[in-house]
């Protein structure tokens, strides 16, 4: 087997992409206090771009002020947003790549950060003395649900005119749409609540309102959530069914990954010590099962690090795309090194420590990288003095 059958052309909708890598989306803690681009984006998404990936997907942008997360956090709520994303979409489009816009609101999660500014964030419904989450919140009205289903698909329209070649929703990682659908957060006994159809009524009405706004032609990916990381909450057998149903409306790429979080970095999708052959690829048994019955194509995301594993995986069919995180923030330029020739295992160590600089709204880096970068120098520096 041969490298190149990662490097086949490959469509998702009427989006033709060079290869099968997509960058799946990070968090860059890098847009100003109102949410817009900054130089910073323009040079991290350059070398994204200048590194060979095929599908570059943003980190989260919200697209209602009530699913804010972070003061760092890119804007699609508002036309004042679209001149910077113009220019972040230029950036990528002259490497000859392409780049999705990730469609966010972060429901409940979005408290640390309303603590701050003294509101209440909202949620599907209220949960008395959940051990997974301890903030103050509580639930959405109709007309809430409404006002945020509208804003994702005005979200969407800015998106397109700002030059995004698609836009993903995020339904994963204990986000707004994981939480409504989770029996576990989604205690609702009204239209929104109760059987798995009404607990993914609100992804459908996104789905509706974003065709409705954006057109039939412009193509619609969902990073949804298949499993929560606990006993309890949503298992597998809803998780496969739901991706299904997904597919079914219209969705025109599924990248599969986790809901709700658990207390540790196992029960999420941080996964750490991707060390070895058998601790990479942590979902694909869920890719697996979910691409054998969907029409459309599949993103598997989840600690792949090796790139024979990275071919037999798309050589078996299990997935159409390789989707990768962590690896990206210390090697951008990875693809293009494999596409070369190169054999070498991505060298990022799943420590997280680009997670927590993020949580501090420090700008997205390999932390590892730049602590042993400065331990070469010091080495270097003490090799210098002595006699």
């Amino acid at each position: 087997m041969v490298v190149s059958i990662l490097f086949e052309p490959i469509k998702i909708k009427n989006l033709e992409l060079p290869n099968r890598f997509v960058r799946s989306a990070t968090g860059d803690a890098c847009a100003n206090s109102a949410g817009q681009v900054t130089e910073k984006h323009l040079k991290l998404f350059d070398d994204l771009a200048a590194g060979g990936i095929g599908l570059i997907i943003t980190g989260v942008i919200y697209v209602h002020p009530s699913g804010q997360i972070s003061p760092t956090q890119l804007s699609l709520a508002g036309d004042d947003c679209i001149p910077g994303l113009k220019r972040l979409t230029r950036t990528v489009h002259d490497r000859g790549a392409k780049v999705a816009a990730q469609l966010f609101h972060g429901g409940r999660e979005s408290a640390p950060f309303f603590k701050e500014t003294g509101s209440v964030p909202k949620g599907p419904s209220v949960i008395e003395n959940d051990p997974y989450f301890t903030e103050e919140y509580c639930a959405l009205s109709g007309q809430e649900i409404g006002e945020i289903i509208s804003a994702f698909g005005d979200a969407a329209v800015r998106a397109r005119e700002a030059g995004f070649d698609a836009v993903q929703l995020h339904g994963a990682h204990a986000y707004l749409l994981s939480q409504f659908l989770s029996p576990f957060t989604n205690r609702r006994d009204d239209e929104w609540g109760g059987t798995l159809e009404k607990r993914l009524r609100i992804h459908h009405e996104i789905y509706q309102n974003i065709r409705g706004k954006a057109g039939e032609d412009y193509p619609l990916l969902i990073k949804t959530a298949v499993q929560d990381g606990f006993a309890g909450g949503l298992d597998f057998s809803e998780g496969k069914q739901a991706a299904k149903l997904l597919a079914q409306w219209g969705f025109d790429a599924l990248e599969i990954s986790q809901g709700l979080r658990g207390k540790y970095f196992e029960e999420t999708e941080f996964r750490s010590k991707i060390n070895r052959l058998d601790r990479e690829g942590y979902f694909r048994e869920w890719c697996r099962e979910i691409k054998q019955q969907v029409h459309v194509p599949v993103m598997m995301v989840g600690g792949l690090r090796s790139v024979g594993l990275m071919e037999e995986i798309v050589a078996k069919g299990e997935a159409d795309f390789i989707s990768l995180c962590r690896p990206f923030i210390r090697q951008p330029a990875l693809v293009r090194e494999w596409k070369s020739g190169g054999r070498s295992r991505a060298t990022c160590v799943s420590c997280n420590e680009c997670l927590a600089a993020i949580l501090k709204r420090q700008n997205l880096r390999c932390v590892h990288e730049e602590r042993e970068r400065q331990r070469r120098c010091n080495t270097a520096d003490e090799l210098a003095k002595s006699p």
